[in-house]
């Protein structure tokens, strides 16, 4: 018997449950989270929306396969534990994904209802159960096979690193995580911030992965502290997996980009969330005051609204996102933009900085900004912004980030000669496979493809966790 007692009609009725969230006014000035989570009532109703289909196209629209019909008619069924292990059995990471996936773009993207009545809110329910699971400390782990006695070293304790490590622990190998900063998470500490993603979330989802058996290791520089050769050579492993995210920053290429007072959003973040300004004045503030001052950020994505809702919520008197194209070309998710505007950050639309103009002691005082026009579409498929000539003008700021992408971390393929590499550094990978041109070294993740969201690079995880377990069992490269 069906666990919905429902007909299709009658589902199609319900409309897509609100999520709750703390007022804007007053989230504003705090760096709690924004999204409150589902109450029982509101995942009931949300989960009787689902359709069911005996083809969910939802699965195929998740990068890492998370089995969404069936985590479903298990919160229907009441079973909230189950949901959360059948999650599990696909995405280590249920309470991180359920906050920060761009689902709009993938499962619930995918979903049949989305056309005429939105999508179920796929994303809200997986957070809910992983949340009752971390509430009762009832943690639904996957069982490891037997251990195989092979060694796998994976680079880098991000979303890839995190998600590889999590299938290979299941398939018995021993793995080891080495992380070069001295928290584990990758770009889910320092880049995301508390109000979307609480870091005690990642320390227990950490925390679960260390209980499956994965092993960490923090102020590891591979690269520097220990190369990938010793690695393979001396210390023992079998195969190394390189997921080192695309972490070196890119500026606009203008005068004044080195006057103080100009971050990029790698730098900003990272203080703001790994080295805890959030927390002032209970940690010594490592930035730069934005109380009561003018601070723009510039680019359109989800970073650039992490950063200048960070700035705000710092104390920014006027909080600016200036970007070179109209709203509809933002790549930022629509949530985040709207959150944005409520909180009351100013959006310079369709504007450009040419220079950035300090004062006579070097600090940040002003941008020149210049208006600009959408002309014909470019190699992205978006509209190309155009200077619009005389419309230059002055905007007083005291704080500029940049946040208009990142490009591939260096350190390890500058001490890995034999590793073959791609235009801007990126290392180059078989797309099925994520081998390299290196015996033994998978790549995934950001160092692969460039700059991307946390759930991808989770899929080019567990894809290369597979060819991983499948080189370690047969031996052939």
């Amino acid at each position: 018997m069906a666990t919905n007692p429902l007909p299709p009609k009658a589902r199609t009725a319900i409309p897509r449950q609100h999520m709750p969230e703390q007022e804007a006014a007053e989230r504003a000035h705090n760096f709690s989270e924004v999204n409150l989570g589902f109450n029982f009532d509101i995942t009931k109703q949300e989960a009787l929306r689902c359709l069911a289909c005996a083809n969910p196209k939802c699965t195929d629209g998740c990068p890492v396969g998370v089995k969404v019909k069936d985590f479903i008619e298990l919160i229907l069924k009441g079973d909230y534990l189950a949901a959360a292990a059948k999650v599990r059995e696909d995405d280590v990471l249920p309470a991180i994904t359920g906050r920060v996936c761009p689902q709009e773009d993938q499962c619930e993207g995918a979903c049949i209802m989305s056309k005429k009545f939105g999508p179920v809110g796929i994303g809200y329910l997986e957070r809910f159960v992983a949340d009752y699971e971390r509430q009762t400390g009832k943690i639904g782990l996957p069982q490891n096979a037997p251990p195989t006695g092979k060694k796998v070293a994976i680079v880098g304790s991000g979303p890839a690193g995190l998600s590889a490590a999590g299938d290979l622990i299941q398939k018995g190998h021993n793995v080891r995580v080495f992380e070069a900063l001295h928290e584990i998470g990758g770009v889910l500490v320092y880049g995301i911030p508390e109000f979307r993603l609480p870091k005690e979330i990642v320390r227990q989802e950490v925390e679960n992965m260390k209980k499956m058996g994965v092993e960490f290791e923090t102020n590891v520089v591979v690269g520097k502290t220990v190369t990938v050769d010793e690695l393979l050579n001396e210390e023992g492993y079998s195969a190394v997996l390189v997921a080192t995210g695309a972490g070196l920053p890119q500026f606009l290429g203008v005068p004044g980009e080195d006057l103080c007072g100009v971050y990029s959003a790698n730098e900003f973040l990272t203080r703001v969330n790994l080295m805890k300004a959030y927390k002032f004045p209970e940690y010594d503030e490592p930035i730069y005051d934005c109380r009561g001052k003018n601070v723009a950020v510039v680019g359109g994505g989800n970073t650039a609204m992490d950063a200048i809702r960070s700035a705000l919520r710092l104390g920014a008197k006027n909080a600016y996102v200036i970007y070179r194209r109209s709203e509809t070309e933002m790549p930022a998710r629509v949530e985040e933009v709207k959150h944005a505007k409520e909180e009351g950050i100013q959006f310079l639309l369709l504007n450009n900085p040419v220079e950035f103009l300090g004062d006579d002691r070097g600090w940040l005082r002003a941008a020149s900004v210049i208006k600009m026009e959408l002309g014909p579409a470019d190699e992205s498929g978006r509209r190309r912004p155009v200077p619009i000539k005389g419309s230059e003008y002055e905007l007083p700021l005291d704080v500029a980030v940049i946040a208009v992408g990142t490009s591939s971390n260096p350190l390890v393929q500058s001490t890995t000669p034999d590793l073959k590499t791609r235009k801007g550094g990126y290392i180059e990978a078989n797309t099925d496979t994520l081998k390299t041109s290196k015996p033994g070294v998978f790549a995934a993740g950001d160092i692969v493809t460039g700059g991307a969201t946390v759930i991808l690079a989770m899929g080019a995880g567990r894809k290369a966790a597979k060819a991983i377990d499948d080189y370690l069992c047969t031996g052939t490269w």
